[in-house]
């Protein structure tokens, strides 16, 4: 893995754009799969083995309200659970990541069994996650949920994949607001080259980038804010490994 150096860009570069929490909301919860949420591995947002990136058992997935076409991928949410015999009244509240996708399932109610069903707003939750906040036999309970700041140890990592002529970078471990919405690629021997959002938290490039060291320009899709980490990667890249930098979202 590869060390960079970093810039922040904004209108006053000495003063760092900080994602805010958002006010608490009404929205629901459940669970999938079991204690050991070998299930919730791989996903939408393309994290693969959340346990090796670092997001663990806390983790949800959102309906497509929430998850925003992918790119709600990497945001934080405090739930708590609300109003309900089913609650643990000890227990003030969990933070999840968004690391999945809960689909609509059309062949069921909203209001039984299509939880996920738009516009409805839903956390599907890691079965350790949700048995943090109320008994697993409640099934679905009620909530109140707000966005807040993703606390992440250390820099963006970035995960490639592809080919000699098309770069797929997946990007984990945001903080701040947790969310990307643009990215741009920079070798050694080129420009900034725009990316295109494929979909959950990759981001993709068709060109030849090959023997050349890479950066990246990131921005945020919550506060605006563009970083740029040199030198993400040496020129001897590979794809289906990993690099690490030193700088973040706030």
């Amino acid at each position: 893995m590869a060390s960079t150096l970093a810039m922040i860009i904004s209108s006053k570069p000495t003063v760092a754009v900080i994602f805010r929490p958002s006010p608490w909301q009404l929205a629901h919860a459940t669970f999938y799969g079991d204690e050991t949420a070998a299930e919730t591995m791989g996903g939408a947002c393309g994290y693969g083995n959340l346990f090796v990136n670092g997001y663990g058992t806390d983790t949800a997935a959102l309906s497509s309200t929430l998850f925003n076409n992918g790119y709600a991928c990497g945001t934080c949410y405090q739930i708590k659970c609300y109003q309900s015999k089913w609650c643990f009244s000890w227990v003030p509240f969990t933070t999840v990541t968004a690391t999945n996708l809960c689909p609509p399932n059309w062949s069921q109610d909203s209001n039984a069994g299509g939880w996920c069903n738009p516009p409805r707003t839903h956390f599907d939750m890691s079965k350790p996650a949700f048995m943090k906040i109320a008994q697993w036999k409640a099934g679905i309970v009620p909530v109140m949920y707000r966005r807040v700041p993703c606390q992440r140890t250390g820099g963006l990592r970035f995960a490639f994949q592809g080919n000699g002529y098309w770069l797929l970078v997946y990007v984990m471990n945001v903080a701040g607001g947790g969310d990307i919405s643009g990215m741009w690629v920079k070798g050694s021997r080129t420009g900034w080259i725009s990316m295109s959002h494929n979909w959950g938290a990759s981001y993709q490039a068709f060109a030849t980038l090959g023997g050349q060291s890479l950066s990246f320009k990131i921005t945020a899709y919550s506060t605006k804010e563009t970083i740029i980490a040199w030198n993400v990667a040496p020129a001897s890249w590979n794809v289906g490994l990993s690099y690490k930098t030193n700088v973040n979202f706030h």
